[in-house]
């Protein structure tokens, strides 16, 4: 699996279709089948948006994004080729969480990203 990098990725992932939604995150679907009639290798691509508006620590963001990676190794063989961005789209409540970077706040973190990827499973096994 690769990672999106450019910003002209991550702009065309965004204004693709959306196929999972949970509580915190939002997954976005960008098929490239022109690779394909290229005769160039399909391949994996995942990007992870975690806005400053909804996690304005540093290092908050950062144990997120490691946590979508981490999770979405877990269902990479089970990921169709294409462009996938995750998205936080809205702020984890403070109040619940003793630190930026508590292990309560991972869990219930990587708990939604399951979902999300299972979700995404079953609709693209459907």
């Amino acid at each position: 699996m690769q990672h999106l990098k450019q910003h002209s990725q991550f702009q065309a992932a965004l204004s693709a279709e959306v196929i999972a939604k949970t509580a915190h995150f939002v997954l976005h679907r960008l098929a490239h089948p022109h690779l394909e009639t290229q005769n160039q290798p399909a391949i994996l691509r995942l990007g992870a948006m975690v806005p400053k508006r909804w996690a304005k620590r540093a290092v908050t963001r950062n144990a997120i994004k490691r946590q979508i990676y981490a999770v979405s190794s877990l269902y990479e063989k089970k990921l169709p080729t294409a462009d996938f961005l995750i998205r936080l789209k809205r702020a984890y409540e403070t109040s619940l969480y003793i630190s930026a970077t508590s292990n309560k706040l991972k869990h219930h973190v990587r708990q939604e990203l399951v979902e999300l990827f299972e979700k995404t499973i079953t609709q693209s096994c459907a």
